[in-house]
């Protein structure tokens, strides 16, 4: 499988993994606060459908030895708070919620879960995002924490947060089709 993820529409990217461990594993590394901050944010959920979403940021902290943001991102190197409402949600296989309800973005985000052998194939698709630079953006993001996940989910340490960032953002810019 390609570790790259693709373009599925003009406003939509999607990515997929296998990773180690079973269904209920992954989705309680999805779901829970403390879990989940290991690899993307930590944050309040209540996994039921209009149920709140929170991500509290610090992807300066989520990894050792990292870079410093990029200029263009240097906002999100410190604590970036983020809410959202959950729009579908059947544990452990399938949750879906708003992503950037505060900031008037509101694109989508879904994680489709289900068994690999003793594994998990993960489908994260990404849609209503508001334009290509976005797309690219969001898709870099996703890859990058989905890394993160895969290695801390293996009990190995990932490599810096910014640092493959940057390098998959711009493998993004070269795959994501210009409009």
């Amino acid at each position: 499988m390609n570790d790259f993820g693709i373009a599925t529409a003009s406003d939509t990217v999607r990515i997929e993994r296998v990773l180690p461990g079973p269904v209920e594993r992954v989705w309680d590394y999805l779901t829970d606060s403390d879990k989940r901050g290991t690899w993307l944010a930590h944050g309040d959920m209540d996994p039921r459908v209009g149920g709140r979403v929170e991500h509290v940021f610090h992807n300066n902290a989520l990894t050792d030895n990292d870079d410093p943001p990029p200029p263009k991102y240097a906002q999100y190197g410190g604590e970036h708070r983020m809410q959202g409402r959950v729009l579908e949600c059947d544990p452990p296989r399938l949750l879906a919620y708003s992503w950037g309800e505060d900031d008037g973005s509101s694109s989508r985000v879904r994680f489709e879960l289900r068994p690999h052998g003793g594994d998990t194939h993960l489908t994260v698709t990404h849609s209503r995002l508001s334009d290509r630079d976005a797309m690219i953006s969001v898709a870099g993001g996703w890859h990058t924490h989905l890394g993160i996940l895969a290695d801390r989910l293996a009990g190995r340490e990932p490599p810096g947060f910014w640092r493959t960032h940057t390098q998959v953002e711009a493998e993004y810019e070269r795959r994501i089709p210009a409009a």
